[in-house]
């Protein structure tokens, strides 16, 4: 037995707080420990304190994510037996699969695993289609990418840059499908099975993706899965979120065109766009078969310092694809790199109604009021308050005072107790504004053009609503986004990460598509009300927001989650939480009767939830199994 085992004995506080340790030395280096020095002049020391613990947490959580991560390689990943089964199978469609791979000074010992893991796939039909850009030909090469009859080889002579040198792969290619493939990356062996076992689940299926990892060698660990969502339009214009595995039918690839150079750098980005302008018949498979290898000159490693330049051509690709789809925007960098924000052009200047419940809650009230008024620079709004039923003499004082701005009004509810559904369906119903926003009287708006950014996105034919996102008072998410079957009905994602600290592959900072987000600060068109049949007033307490959203949903209308419209929400003030036994007991009833309403998104699950997540964390912490 190992010293370190017997005074750090597994699964002691002892031993927990080693790896705690361990971490601090291997993540927290000298740059970052000048960093924590500035957070405590700039914070003070308790503040400093607390940023430099989000810190040390935020390692330990991606340390025991890995611990997760290999638990579930062994679970879910084929078996020596299974895998000669998969080699034994017959399919009904047996398409070939061109990988393409664009050459560049190929390290011998990648260009060889590359290879190897390609002879070993369990499916047959492939062919390896390599052009090669490097400055001289390397002839240690030759013997690999002669060893089989299904590679092909081209020395170009010359570098046409990613795009020319991947589309004199295409020029090479037979197959029934393309597939793309850097030259320093791996797939597992069983990658093209399930592919191909895609294809002949969805024959009419013209791209396909899949979720990947990352990987040192071949004899490490895999680290950092990235499970992708289905199809998602926003998050695409967001980020190139499908990155790798992709194929597509050769087909849709011929009337692509191939890559252009114009986006060299963002090349599969940008073809990745024109896909979705082209086709619907994505398809995402929910399984890592794609390794993205890690080196000092990869992207993987090296993030923005290694090819800067990418992310301006993902700027350039996002661009011009909203052009041809016939979309006015402006596209910058997001809050991390590689991550976009699309600022979408509203026509003419729409009135925009903001409905308030409210029942007391003078002083509540009147912060949310007030933020409005302060800070929203957009001019065409009004305020519409809810009047439920209140009994202080102050909230009455200050409606009369409020009602002398020309753009706020009072209307009354006149039934008794509390049904959100009713009085929301109330306001809208004396609106006179073309959008209405639903915020609740508990929050507090901080970003001055909310209005405007919201608008942009509500505006579009294919969305239905937008949310934003909300903090509490602590300066911690309370939403980025709603995730159903999720801590048994849905959960608010990223709840309680501290702000400016990001979470799973930074998406509380990326726009995005879910089939909901909280009506807390949510914008929609006064027409989409009428459509879907208002509010559920058969809702009155419970999941209104969720059944409208999955209404709008119904209609074929996208639900768009806008991080760049940041609210405080200070949370059921009005309401109370639910603290009594008939609280509960009415909960559990209304859990029910939703869960009965839309039982099919229970059954399938949530298309923007991957399955390799857990179902009990609201920060895409891989499940444990």
């Amino acid at each position: 037995m190992r010293i370190r085992d017997k005074l750090f004995p597994e699964g002691t506080k002892r031993r927990h707080l080693l790896r705690r340790i361990a971490l601090i030395f291997k993540h927290f280096k000298l740059k970052n420990i000048k960093l924590a020095i500035s957070m405590i002049k700039e914070n003070g020391f308790k503040e400093g304190k607390k940023l430099i613990r989000d810190k040390i947490d935020g390692v330990q959580h991606i340390a025991d994510s890995n611990v997760f991560y290999q638990k579930l390689i062994k679970a879910i990943e084929p078996s020596k037996e299974e895998l000669e089964k998969q080699r034994k199978t017959k399919f009904d469609i047996n398409p070939k699969i061109s990988i393409l791979v664009p050459m560049y000074n190929t390290p011998y010992k990648f260009f060889k695993e590359l290879v190897d893991c390609l002879i070993n796939q369990t499916y047959p039909n492939w062919e390896l289609c390599l052009a090669d850009g490097s400055p001289k030909h390397d002839e240690s090469l030759e013997k690999i990418y002669n060893k089989d009859s299904r590679i092909k080889y081209k020395f170009l002579g010359e570098n046409k840059g990613i795009a020319g040198n991947t589309n004199e792969a295409i020029a090479m290619a037979t197959g029934d499908y393309i597939a793309l493939f850097d030259h320093d990356d791996l797939l597992p062996v069983f990658s093209l099975f399930e592919v191909v076992k895609c294809i002949n689940e969805n024959p009419d299926v013209e791209f396909i993706y899949t979720d990947e990892d990352k990987i040192t060698t071949i004899k490490e660990p895999r680290f950092n899965p990235h499970f992708k969502p289905d199809f998602s339009l926003d998050f695409l214009r967001s980020n190139n979120y499908i990155c790798h595995f992709s194929i597509f039918k050769k087909e849709l690839m011929d009337k692509l065109g191939g890559e252009r150079s114009k986006y060299d750098g963002a090349q599969d980005f940008d073809i990745i766009l024109r896909v979705a302008e082209t086709t619907n018949k994505i398809i995402h498979i929910p399984k890592v078969l794609y390794h993205w290898r890690v080196h000092p000159n990869s992207t993987a490693m090296a993030g923005g310092d290694a090819k800067p330049y990418a992310y301006e051509a993902g700027i350039l690709a996002i661009q011009d694809h909203l052009e041809r789809m016939g979309l006015k925007a402006k596209v910058s960098h997001g809050e991390s790199l590689g991550t976009y924000r699309v600022q979408y052009e509203f026509k003419g200047n729409p009135m925009v109604s903001i409905i308030i419940p409210n029942k007391d809650e003078k002083e509540t009230l009147e912060k949310c009021i007030k933020s409005i008024l302060e800070k929203t620079t957009y001019n065409n709004y009004e305020i519409i308050v809810v009047e439920n039923n209140s009994e202080t003499k102050d909230i009455w004082e200050y409606y009369d005072n409020i009602q002398k701005d020309d753009r706020i009004r009072v209307i009354k509810y006149e039934d008794q107790g509390f049904n959100y559904s009713k009085i929301i369906n109330l306001g809208v119903k004396n609106s006179k504004g073309e959008f209405i926003v639903q915020l609740n009287n508990d929050t507090e708006i901080e970003t001055a053009d909310w209005l405007e950014d919201m608008l942009g996105f509500a505006s579009r034919d294919d969305i239905g609503a937008v949310g934003v996102r909300l903090y509490y008072p602590d300066n911690t998410i309370q939403h980025a986004g709603i995730i159903f079957g999720v801590d048994n009905v849905a959960i608010h994602l990223f709840r309680g990460l501290p702000r400016y600290q990001h979470g799973y592959f930074a998406r509380e900072g990326t726009i995005q598509d879910f089939n909901a987000v909280t009506a807390a600060c949510i914008m929609t068109k006064k027409s989409i009300y009428e459509e879907v049949g208002y509010m559920d007033e058969g809702m009155p307490v419970a999941f209104n927001d969720l059944d409208f959203c999955l209404k709008i949903r119904q209609l074929g209308k996208l639900i768009v989650y806008d991080p760049f419209v940041n609210v405080i929400h200070y949370e059921s003030k009005t309401r109370g939480y639910e603290d009594t036994p008939e609280k509960v007991a009415r909960f559990e009833e209304e859990i029910r009767k939703f869960k009965e309403k839309w039982h099919d998104i229970y059954e399938k699950g949530d298309r923007y939830y991957n399955p390799n997540f857990s179902l009990n964390s609201p920060n895409y912490d891989v499940r444990k199994v």
